[in-house]
């Protein structure tokens, strides 16, 4: 499930941002792929509406990364 989550973030990222979908790796933060806080919480959102889940909000301020999105959104999907 982690690689589908993981595509799905890539593409999110890829498009809103423009980075090209070669440079997101699992390990990228998102201040590396140029998101801000802003740009992180929006693409969070998006992500709990394509997957339908909520990530509880203490948990959302602590998803900096790649890896960690995938990892928030797989707790919240289980």
């Amino acid at each position: 499930m982690s690689e589908i989550i993981f595509d799905k973030i890539a593409a999110v990222i890829s498009a809103k941002k423009g980075v090209s979908r070669e440079l997101i790796k699992f390990e990228s933060t998102f201040e590396e792929l140029g998101l801000d806080s802003l740009d992180a919480v929006e693409l969070i959102a998006d992500l709990e509406d394509e997957f339908n889940v909520t990530i509880p909000n203490i948990e959302l301020q602590n998803i900096k990364s790649v890896k960690q999105a995938v990892n928030g959104l797989e707790k919240a999907m289980q």
